[in-house]
Protein backbone atom coordinates (compact mmCIF):
# COMPACT_ATOMS: atom_id res chain seq x y z
CA UNK A 1 0.00 0.00 0.00
CA UNK A 2 1.34 2.98 -0.81
CA UNK A 3 2.13 5.82 2.02
CA UNK A 4 0.64 9.39 1.90
CA UNK A 5 1.18 12.43 3.75
CA UNK A 6 -1.86 14.09 5.81
CA UNK A 7 -2.73 16.28 2.86
CA UNK A 8 -2.78 13.38 0.68
CA UNK A 9 0.75 13.59 -1.19
CA UNK A 10 2.91 10.30 -1.98
CA UNK A 11 5.78 9.73 0.45
CA UNK A 12 8.70 7.29 -1.12
CA UNK A 13 8.95 5.33 1.91
CA UNK A 14 7.24 1.56 1.97
CA UNK A 15 7.65 1.50 5.97
CA UNK A 16 4.63 1.62 7.66
CA UNK A 17 6.40 2.96 10.80
CA UNK A 18 8.33 5.53 9.20
CA UNK A 19 5.25 6.54 7.36
CA UNK A 20 3.19 6.89 10.34
CA UNK A 21 6.11 8.75 12.44
CA UNK A 22 6.36 11.28 9.83
CA UNK A 23 3.04 12.02 9.74
CA UNK A 24 2.61 12.91 13.04
CA UNK A 25 6.08 14.52 13.24
CA UNK A 26 4.69 17.11 10.82
CA UNK A 27 1.73 17.68 12.75
CA UNK A 28 3.46 18.03 15.68
CA UNK A 29 6.14 20.68 14.10
CA UNK A 30 2.96 22.95 12.16
CA UNK A 31 1.57 22.96 15.67
CA UNK A 32 4.59 24.14 17.70
CA UNK A 33 4.21 20.91 20.04
CA UNK A 34 6.85 19.53 22.03
CA UNK A 35 7.95 15.98 21.02
CA UNK A 36 8.27 17.01 17.33
CA UNK A 37 12.32 16.47 17.06
CA UNK A 38 11.76 12.76 18.93
CA UNK A 39 9.16 12.25 16.57
CA UNK A 40 10.76 12.35 13.11
CA UNK A 41 13.75 10.83 14.27
CA UNK A 42 11.42 8.08 14.90
CA UNK A 43 10.90 8.47 11.24
CA UNK A 44 13.93 8.09 10.18
CA UNK A 45 15.14 5.47 12.80
CA UNK A 46 12.69 3.19 10.80
CA UNK A 47 13.75 4.19 7.46
CA UNK A 48 17.02 6.19 7.14
CA UNK A 49 16.57 6.25 3.33
CA UNK A 50 13.64 8.28 3.96
CA UNK A 51 14.34 11.81 2.06
CA UNK A 52 11.30 13.76 3.50
CA UNK A 53 11.43 12.94 7.33
CA UNK A 54 15.46 13.52 6.78
CA UNK A 55 14.71 17.30 5.85
CA UNK A 56 11.70 17.48 8.36
CA UNK A 57 14.46 17.28 10.89
CA UNK A 58 17.21 19.35 9.29
CA UNK A 59 14.12 22.08 9.19
CA UNK A 60 13.86 21.79 13.52
CA UNK A 61 17.56 21.93 13.97
CA UNK A 62 17.61 24.90 11.90
CA UNK A 63 14.44 26.52 14.14
CA UNK A 64 17.16 26.02 17.04
CA UNK A 65 20.33 27.27 15.12
CA UNK A 66 21.73 24.15 14.73
CA UNK A 67 23.75 25.19 11.70
CA UNK A 68 26.13 22.02 11.10
CA UNK A 69 23.08 19.43 12.09
CA UNK A 70 20.41 21.19 9.58
CA UNK A 71 23.30 21.28 6.62
CA UNK A 72 24.25 17.91 7.20
CA UNK A 73 20.95 16.27 7.19
CA UNK A 74 19.75 18.54 4.48
CA UNK A 75 22.82 17.10 2.29
CA UNK A 76 21.98 13.63 2.92
CA UNK A 77 17.94 14.94 1.93
CA UNK A 78 19.37 15.44 -1.23
CA UNK A 79 21.61 12.85 -1.80
CA UNK A 80 18.43 10.14 -1.03
CA UNK A 81 16.11 12.07 -3.52
CA UNK A 82 17.58 12.11 -6.36
CA UNK A 83 17.78 8.56 -6.95
CA UNK A 84 14.84 7.94 -4.51
CA UNK A 85 11.92 10.12 -4.72
CA UNK A 86 9.24 12.17 -7.05
CA UNK A 87 9.37 15.17 -8.78
CA UNK A 88 6.94 16.51 -5.82
CA UNK A 89 9.91 15.44 -3.35
CA UNK A 90 12.80 16.82 -5.40
CA UNK A 91 11.31 20.07 -5.11
CA UNK A 92 10.32 19.49 -1.41
CA UNK A 93 13.62 18.93 -0.23
CA UNK A 94 15.78 21.47 -2.51
CA UNK A 95 13.01 24.28 -1.63
CA UNK A 96 13.48 23.46 2.59
CA UNK A 97 17.61 23.22 1.77
CA UNK A 98 17.50 26.91 0.31
CA UNK A 99 15.70 27.75 3.36
CA UNK A 100 17.97 25.84 5.94
CA UNK A 101 20.94 27.65 3.93
CA UNK A 102 20.08 30.87 4.08
CA UNK A 103 19.71 31.57 0.59
CA UNK A 104 16.25 33.62 1.08
CA UNK A 105 15.52 34.81 -3.00
CA UNK A 106 16.02 31.00 -4.40
CA UNK A 107 14.11 29.49 -1.07
CA UNK A 108 11.42 31.86 -2.01
CA UNK A 109 11.55 31.53 -5.55
CA UNK A 110 11.88 27.47 -5.08
CA UNK A 111 8.59 27.77 -2.44
CA UNK A 112 6.47 29.74 -5.19
CA UNK A 113 6.96 27.62 -8.22
CA UNK A 114 6.05 24.45 -5.50
CA UNK A 115 3.30 26.08 -4.19
CA UNK A 116 2.10 26.41 -7.73
CA UNK A 117 2.23 22.81 -8.30
CA UNK A 118 1.83 21.47 -5.20
CA UNK A 119 -0.94 23.94 -3.08
CA UNK A 120 -1.09 21.20 -0.03
CA UNK A 121 2.63 20.81 0.42
CA UNK A 122 1.76 22.91 3.62
CA UNK A 123 5.61 21.96 4.98
CA UNK A 124 6.84 24.42 1.81
CA UNK A 125 3.96 26.22 2.17
CA UNK A 126 4.91 27.16 5.61
CA UNK A 127 8.26 28.78 4.78
CA UNK A 128 6.85 32.09 4.34
CA UNK A 129 4.50 32.11 6.69
CA UNK A 130 4.66 33.55 10.05
CA UNK A 131 6.85 36.31 11.69
CA UNK A 132 10.06 34.53 11.20
CA UNK A 133 9.18 33.18 7.53
CA UNK A 134 10.97 33.94 4.02
CA UNK A 135 8.50 37.00 3.31
CA UNK A 136 9.16 38.50 6.88
CA UNK A 137 12.86 38.14 6.99
CA UNK A 138 13.17 39.07 3.17
CA UNK A 139 13.21 42.90 3.44
CA UNK A 140 10.28 43.25 1.40
CA UNK A 141 7.92 46.37 2.73
CA UNK A 142 4.83 44.71 1.81
CA UNK A 143 5.13 40.81 3.31
CA UNK A 144 1.91 41.36 5.73
CA UNK A 145 0.17 41.72 2.73
CA UNK A 146 2.28 39.31 0.42
CA UNK A 147 1.40 36.51 3.33
CA UNK A 148 -2.14 37.31 3.39
CA UNK A 149 -2.76 36.91 -0.58
CA UNK A 150 -0.76 33.74 -0.78
CA UNK A 151 -2.72 32.50 1.68
CA UNK A 152 -6.14 33.63 -0.21
CA UNK A 153 -4.73 31.80 -3.42
CA UNK A 154 -4.27 28.50 -2.37
CA UNK A 155 -7.77 28.97 1.09
CA UNK A 156 -9.73 26.47 -1.74
CA UNK A 157 -6.97 23.52 -1.29
CA UNK A 158 -7.07 23.67 2.18
CA UNK A 159 -11.15 23.83 3.52
CA UNK A 160 -11.12 23.44 7.62
CA UNK A 161 -7.93 22.19 8.18
CA UNK A 162 -6.69 23.33 11.36
CA UNK A 163 -2.97 24.39 10.37
CA UNK A 164 -4.14 26.42 7.15
CA UNK A 165 -7.22 28.01 9.09
CA UNK A 166 -3.68 29.27 11.96
CA UNK A 167 -1.85 30.54 9.65
CA UNK A 168 -3.79 32.24 7.09
CA UNK A 169 -6.27 33.76 10.03
CA UNK A 170 -2.91 35.14 11.28
CA UNK A 171 -1.60 36.51 8.10
CA UNK A 172 -5.06 38.16 8.09
CA UNK A 173 -4.65 39.70 11.10
CA UNK A 174 -1.37 40.66 10.83
CA UNK A 175 -2.50 43.17 7.11
CA UNK A 176 -5.14 44.94 9.16
CA UNK A 177 -8.44 42.46 8.92
CA UNK A 178 -8.15 42.09 12.43
CA UNK A 179 -11.64 40.81 13.25
CA UNK A 180 -11.90 38.20 10.37
CA UNK A 181 -8.55 36.93 11.55
CA UNK A 182 -9.33 36.46 14.70
CA UNK A 183 -11.99 34.42 13.82
CA UNK A 184 -10.58 32.27 11.51
CA UNK A 185 -7.43 31.79 13.54
CA UNK A 186 -9.99 30.72 16.43
CA UNK A 187 -11.70 28.31 14.03
CA UNK A 188 -8.50 26.51 13.63
CA UNK A 189 -7.50 26.65 17.22
CA UNK A 190 -11.09 24.99 17.99
CA UNK A 191 -10.31 22.24 16.00
CA UNK A 192 -6.89 21.34 17.72
CA UNK A 193 -6.16 22.61 20.99
CA UNK A 194 -2.74 21.37 21.18
CA UNK A 195 -1.49 23.82 18.66
CA UNK A 196 0.89 26.30 20.08
CA UNK A 197 1.07 28.22 16.42
CA UNK A 198 -3.24 28.93 17.23
CA UNK A 199 -2.93 29.72 20.62
CA UNK A 200 0.26 32.51 19.36
CA UNK A 201 -1.80 33.93 16.68
CA UNK A 202 -4.78 34.22 18.75
CA UNK A 203 -3.00 35.99 21.02
CA UNK A 204 -1.98 38.52 18.18
CA UNK A 205 -5.36 39.19 17.08
CA UNK A 206 -5.94 39.76 21.03
CA UNK A 207 -3.58 42.46 21.34
CA UNK A 208 -4.40 43.79 17.95
CA UNK A 209 -8.26 44.30 18.59
CA UNK A 210 -7.11 45.76 22.36
CA UNK A 211 -8.35 42.69 24.22
CA UNK A 212 -5.71 42.46 26.52
CA UNK A 213 -7.70 40.88 29.61
CA UNK A 214 -8.74 38.34 27.29
CA UNK A 215 -5.60 37.41 26.53
CA UNK A 216 -4.49 36.72 30.19
CA UNK A 217 -7.23 34.78 30.69
CA UNK A 218 -6.45 32.90 27.40
CA UNK A 219 -2.32 32.41 28.63
CA UNK A 220 -3.95 31.11 32.05
CA UNK A 221 -6.16 28.66 30.87
CA UNK A 222 -3.97 27.10 27.86
CA UNK A 223 -0.25 27.68 28.81
CA UNK A 224 -0.51 24.22 31.64
CA UNK A 225 -1.21 22.21 28.41
CA UNK A 226 2.04 22.87 26.74
CA UNK A 227 5.79 22.13 27.82
CA UNK A 228 8.18 24.23 28.94
CA UNK A 229 10.23 22.74 26.01
CA UNK A 230 7.40 24.05 23.25
CA UNK A 231 9.21 26.36 20.88
CA UNK A 232 6.73 28.89 21.95
CA UNK A 233 6.15 28.43 25.04
CA UNK A 234 8.40 31.64 26.65
CA UNK A 235 7.02 33.66 23.61
CA UNK A 236 3.49 32.97 24.22
CA UNK A 237 4.39 34.06 28.01
CA UNK A 238 6.26 37.10 26.37
CA UNK A 239 2.58 38.23 25.25
CA UNK A 240 1.18 37.82 28.59
CA UNK A 241 3.93 40.25 29.63
CA UNK A 242 3.26 42.84 27.54
CA UNK A 243 -0.53 42.47 28.55
CA UNK A 244 0.80 43.18 32.30
CA UNK A 245 2.51 46.62 30.87
CA UNK A 246 -0.52 47.65 28.74
CA UNK A 247 -1.87 47.89 32.74
CA UNK A 248 1.14 49.41 34.39
CA UNK A 249 2.07 46.10 36.11
CA UNK A 250 5.98 46.05 36.31
CA UNK A 251 5.77 43.42 38.92
CA UNK A 252 4.16 40.71 36.54
CA UNK A 253 6.25 41.37 33.72
CA UNK A 254 9.26 40.54 35.73
CA UNK A 255 8.69 37.88 37.04
CA UNK A 256 7.13 36.31 34.01
CA UNK A 257 11.03 37.46 32.35
CA UNK A 258 12.41 35.08 35.57
CA UNK A 259 10.62 32.22 35.36
CA UNK A 260 10.71 31.59 31.46
CA UNK A 261 12.49 34.54 29.63
CA UNK A 262 15.61 35.18 30.80
CA UNK A 263 18.30 33.09 29.03
CA UNK A 264 19.16 30.59 31.83
CA UNK A 265 15.59 30.17 32.72
CA UNK A 266 14.35 29.43 28.91
CA UNK A 267 14.56 26.57 26.26
CA UNK A 268 13.23 28.43 23.79
CA UNK A 269 15.65 29.18 20.07
CA UNK A 270 17.72 31.31 19.94
CA UNK A 271 15.98 34.25 18.26
CA UNK A 272 13.32 34.29 20.62
CA UNK A 273 15.69 34.22 23.20
CA UNK A 274 17.61 37.21 22.28
CA UNK A 275 14.53 38.70 20.73
CA UNK A 276 12.10 38.44 23.58
CA UNK A 277 14.61 39.54 26.44
CA UNK A 278 15.92 41.90 24.75
CA UNK A 279 12.53 43.51 24.29
CA UNK A 280 10.58 42.95 27.23
CA UNK A 281 13.60 44.81 29.12
CA UNK A 282 13.90 47.47 27.01
CA UNK A 283 9.85 48.35 27.11
CA UNK A 284 9.83 48.28 30.88
CA UNK A 285 12.91 50.48 31.09
CA UNK A 286 11.39 52.98 28.68
CA UNK A 287 7.98 52.82 30.33
CA UNK A 288 9.96 54.41 33.37
CA UNK A 289 10.12 51.34 35.32
CA UNK A 290 13.20 49.74 37.26
CA UNK A 291 15.45 46.93 35.31
CA UNK A 292 18.00 45.92 37.72
CA UNK A 293 21.58 45.59 35.73
CA UNK A 294 22.00 42.37 36.51
CA UNK A 295 18.87 41.23 34.27
CA UNK A 296 20.79 43.18 31.22
CA UNK A 297 24.08 41.99 31.87
CA UNK A 298 23.03 38.05 32.24
CA UNK A 299 21.30 38.87 28.87
CA UNK A 300 23.37 40.55 27.02
CA UNK A 301 26.29 37.76 28.10
CA UNK A 302 23.69 35.28 26.49
CA UNK A 303 22.99 37.49 23.08
CA UNK A 304 26.39 38.26 22.37
CA UNK A 305 27.45 34.24 22.64
CA UNK A 306 24.25 33.57 20.24
CA UNK A 307 24.58 36.38 17.72
CA UNK A 308 28.22 37.17 17.51
CA UNK A 309 28.43 38.66 14.46
CA UNK A 310 25.49 40.90 11.98
CA UNK A 311 23.15 38.62 10.86
CA UNK A 312 19.10 39.04 10.18
CA UNK A 313 18.28 42.88 10.63
CA UNK A 314 15.49 41.22 13.25
CA UNK A 315 18.30 39.70 15.25
CA UNK A 316 20.70 43.31 14.47
CA UNK A 317 17.84 45.50 16.00
CA UNK A 318 17.52 43.58 19.22
CA UNK A 319 21.52 43.18 19.75
CA UNK A 320 21.34 46.73 19.33
CA UNK A 321 18.81 47.27 22.43
CA UNK A 322 21.13 45.44 24.45
CA UNK A 323 24.75 47.32 23.34
CA UNK A 324 22.28 50.75 23.82
CA UNK A 325 20.92 49.62 27.36
CA UNK A 326 24.13 48.36 28.54
CA UNK A 327 26.27 51.51 27.10
CA UNK A 328 28.59 48.43 24.81
CA UNK A 329 29.39 51.51 22.46
CA UNK A 330 32.18 49.88 20.98
CA UNK A 331 30.02 46.59 20.16
CA UNK A 332 27.33 48.73 18.97
CA UNK A 333 29.79 50.23 16.94
CA UNK A 334 31.03 47.33 15.52
CA UNK A 335 28.03 45.79 14.02
CA UNK A 336 26.61 49.15 12.78
CA UNK A 337 29.60 49.49 10.76
CA UNK A 338 29.35 45.63 9.16
CA UNK A 339 25.54 46.75 8.86
CA UNK A 340 26.83 49.81 6.71
CA UNK A 341 29.17 48.27 4.63
CA UNK A 342 26.20 45.33 3.74
CA UNK A 343 24.02 48.45 2.62
CA UNK A 344 26.94 49.82 0.54
CA UNK A 345 27.13 46.68 -1.30
CA UNK A 346 23.13 46.25 -1.78
CA UNK A 347 23.66 43.09 0.53
CA UNK A 348 20.88 44.56 3.05
CA UNK A 349 17.31 43.79 1.44
CA UNK A 350 15.78 45.65 4.79
CA UNK A 351 17.64 48.46 3.60
CA UNK A 352 18.61 51.72 5.66
CA UNK A 353 15.74 51.65 8.39
CA UNK A 354 17.91 49.08 10.08
CA UNK A 355 21.13 51.28 10.50
CA UNK A 356 18.80 54.02 11.37
CA UNK A 357 16.92 51.93 14.14
CA UNK A 358 20.49 51.21 15.69
CA UNK A 359 21.51 54.80 15.92
CA UNK A 360 18.43 56.19 17.39
CA UNK A 361 18.51 53.49 20.29
CA UNK A 362 22.15 54.69 21.11
CA UNK A 363 20.69 58.06 21.12
CA UNK A 364 17.65 57.17 23.42
CA UNK A 365 19.75 55.08 25.35
CA UNK A 366 22.20 58.85 25.56
CA UNK A 367 18.78 60.05 26.34
CA UNK A 368 20.02 62.25 23.65
CA UNK A 369 15.80 62.12 22.89
CA UNK A 370 15.64 64.59 20.22
CA UNK A 371 18.15 62.67 18.41
CA UNK A 372 16.41 59.64 18.69
CA UNK A 373 13.46 61.41 17.07
CA UNK A 374 15.51 62.57 14.39
CA UNK A 375 17.20 59.33 13.14
CA UNK A 376 14.15 57.12 13.94
CA UNK A 377 11.07 59.86 11.59
CA UNK A 378 12.28 59.38 8.38
CA UNK A 379 11.97 55.59 8.74
CA UNK A 380 9.41 55.05 10.70
CA UNK A 381 7.30 53.54 7.97
CA UNK A 382 10.38 51.43 6.61
CA UNK A 383 10.19 49.44 9.79
CA UNK A 384 8.23 46.50 8.57
CA UNK A 385 11.02 45.56 6.32
CA UNK A 386 13.13 44.47 9.65
CA UNK A 387 10.55 41.33 9.82
CA UNK A 388 8.79 40.28 12.92
CA UNK A 389 5.02 40.70 13.92
CA UNK A 390 3.77 43.90 14.64
CA UNK A 391 3.23 43.34 18.15
CA UNK A 392 7.24 42.85 17.70
CA UNK A 393 8.13 45.80 16.10
CA UNK A 394 6.00 47.92 18.06
CA UNK A 395 8.79 48.51 20.20
CA UNK A 396 10.43 51.17 17.69
CA UNK A 397 6.95 53.20 17.55
CA UNK A 398 6.94 53.11 21.69
CA UNK A 399 10.91 54.14 21.57
CA UNK A 400 9.78 57.23 19.18
CA UNK A 401 6.51 57.86 21.13
CA UNK A 402 8.66 58.20 24.44
CA UNK A 403 11.51 60.23 22.88
CA UNK A 404 8.79 62.85 21.77
CA UNK A 405 7.44 62.94 24.99
CA UNK A 406 10.92 63.21 26.92
CA UNK A 407 11.93 65.68 24.01
CA UNK A 408 8.92 67.95 25.07
CA UNK A 409 6.96 67.39 21.75
CA UNK A 410 3.88 66.27 23.56
CA UNK A 411 1.62 66.99 20.61
CA UNK A 412 2.86 64.37 18.26
CA UNK A 413 3.27 61.80 20.76
CA UNK A 414 -0.29 62.23 21.53
CA UNK A 415 -1.40 61.91 18.32
CA UNK A 416 0.28 58.47 17.67
CA UNK A 417 -1.56 57.29 20.89
CA UNK A 418 -4.64 58.42 19.72
CA UNK A 419 -4.13 56.56 16.11
CA UNK A 420 -3.25 53.51 18.24
CA UNK A 421 -6.46 53.94 20.14
CA UNK A 422 -8.33 53.76 17.63
CA UNK A 423 -6.87 50.86 16.14
CA UNK A 424 -7.42 49.27 19.27
CA UNK A 425 -10.59 51.00 21.17
CA UNK A 426 -11.25 48.74 24.03
CA UNK A 427 -7.85 48.89 25.32
CA UNK A 428 -6.92 50.27 28.82
CA UNK A 429 -3.93 51.31 28.38
CA UNK A 430 -1.95 52.95 31.30
CA UNK A 431 1.86 53.03 30.33
CA UNK A 432 1.75 56.42 29.11
CA UNK A 433 -0.40 58.37 32.13
CA UNK A 434 2.06 59.76 34.08
CA UNK A 435 4.19 60.93 30.90
CA UNK A 436 1.41 62.23 29.53
CA UNK A 437 0.29 64.16 32.60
Amino acid sequence: MAHEDRYGLPLSTASDEAASAYREGVDLMLAGWTGTAETLERAIAADPDFALAQIARARVHAFYQQGDLARQKAARAREIVATRGTERERSHVETLALAIEGRLPDAIAAMSRHVEAWPRDAVVLSLPLGAFGLFAFSGMPDHDRARHELCERVARHYDEDWWFLTMSGWAMTENGDVARGRAVTERGFNLRRANAHAAHAVLHAMFEDGSIDEADRLVDDWIPTYGRAGILHGHILWHQALGALEHGDAAKALRIYADVLQPSATQAPPLNIVTDSASLLWRLAAYGHSVPRALWAEADSAAQKLFPKSSLPFADVHMALFAAATQNREALAARLAVIEQRLAEGKLPAGPVVPAICRALAAFADEDHAACVQALAPVLGEVVRIGGSHAQRELIEDTFIVALMRSGDLSRARTLLDARLHRRPSMRDTRWQAAMA
